[in-house]
């Protein structure tokens, strides 16, 4: 157990981020399809009749909650690196000197997301998008261009835009020679999320080439190249390392690590991994910012109310909410044959049926700013919806 340094929450007055229903733009959907938003529709998954405001002490607090726990998130992957604990990542041990070797390189990371319950001033980790995060085009780009019709005399927590640009302008520097390659599948979210990304990199000086992640092809000694032949010596992919891990494509990973970045870095693995939220609350236990999280049988009891999570999941499958014994909500989907964690359950405030929760961006090892999504039930699925959000002003 590593002692806490981190102060407990100072006394906050008694308020909660309010949901305010507006009046969509009649021409918003042709605004944010203009702006590189083509998955907006997808089970109404953008919502315009609605924004979240929070005073300017929430925001703050969210700011230096984010902070802290990315510091935490820091020494959890010391912590695994340093006890070897590769299976109860289910990591293969093959990619173990993978890992150690893009840590102690520090190979470029653009950025993470992490999900934030948040209600009446208490902030609480539910989980780190630290391998292939999305939501970042909504959350950076559309709901400011709404801000500014809406009411532009009105601020946001949102710096995500000039923050991945300046950014990747020092990433630059830690590059290989050649092209900065960004690839993804054929997700449509994943295509937009990454070619925003590729824009970003152009726009803070740097080459780039897209690719999709089928196409990656291999020299003669091996080496990653591109599909005219040349050889990728920096990529991004939005493809998460426990596929990549499985499939015969990651041997290559390990035999090129020296000529060949990626971006995400293989230690990303131990952070998107739910079991990271099992040993960032053991060794940070006394953070306000944490919540008891446990396996069968490990050091801390199974609370009686929990969620249970897949060590590895997406999109919310296999979720179940379990509060003071009884189930009271449950996902379907294809995750779970590696186990489970159990985290306490955390209650999130709900608006008119509607749970938010709190995408909050680390970009560069500092929060950036936050989306939020929402979701009818308890649990934040693919058909949760995206919502914008400003901070109040004074005159409101």
């Amino acid at each position: 157990m590593v002692p806490c340094e981190h102060l407990q929450p100072q006394h906050i007055p008694d308020s909660n981020m309010k949901r305010i229903p507006i009046t969509p733009r009649p021409d918003w959907q042709r605004k944010i399809t203009g702006q590189g938003f083509l998955f907006y529709n997808d089970d109404s998954y953008y919502n315009e009749s609605a924004v979240y405001e929070f005073e300017q002490w929430e925001t703050d607090l969210i700011e230096k909650a984010t902070n802290e726990i990315y510091a935490m998130c820091v020494r959890v992957v010391e912590y695994v690196i340093e006890n070897k604990l590769w299976d109860e990542f289910f990591i293969p041990h093959e990619y173990a000197e993978l890992i150690e070797w893009t840590w102690q390189k520090k190979t470029p990371t653009f950025y993470g997301r992490f999900d934030l319950g948040y209600n009446n001033g208490v902030v609480k980790l539910l989980e780190f998008n630290a391998d292939t995060p999305t939501l970042l085009l909504e959350t950076g780009v559309i709901q400011w261009y709404w801000l500014q019709d809406y009411n532009k005399d009105l601020d946001q927590f949102n710096a995500i835009h000039d923050a991945l640009t300046a950014h990747l302008a020092h990433c630059a520097h830690q590059l290989l020679p050649g092209k900065l390659h960004f690839c993804c599948n054929d997700n449509l979210e994943d295509f937009v999320t990454t070619r925003y990304l590729q824009d970003i990199a152009i726009q803070a000086g740097i080459a780039t080439e897209f690719i999709d992640i089928d196409d990656i092809g291999l020299g003669p000694d091996d080496e990653f190249v591109d599909t005219n032949g040349q050889p990728i010596t920096n990529i991004f992919k939005l493809y998460p390392y426990e596929w990549l891990f499985d499939e015969p494509f990651g041997a290559f990973l390990i035999k090129n690590k020296a000529t060949c970045n990626w971006i995400e870095p293989a230690y990303k693995a131990i952070l998107s991994n739910k079991m990271m939220l099992k040993y960032i609350y053991e060794l940070f236990p006394d953070s306000p910012y944490l919540l008891p999280c446990t396996t069968p049988g490990g050091s801390v009891p199974i609370p009686a109310s929990y969620a249970r999570k897949p060590i590895f999941s997406r999109e919310g499958e296999n979720v179940t909410l379990v509060v003071a014994g009884e189930t009271v909500e449950a996902t379907n989907g294809e995750y779970g044959d590696e186990g489970y964690v159990y985290q306490q359950y955390f209650e999130l405030p709900e608006f008119d049926g509607r749970h938010p929760i709190i995408g909050s961006w680390v970009i560069g090892g500092k929060a950036a700013g936050i989306g939020i999504r929402e979701s009818i039930g308890r649990i934040t699925n693919v058909t949760s919806s995206f919502c914008s959000h400003y901070i109040e002003g004074e005159d409101r």
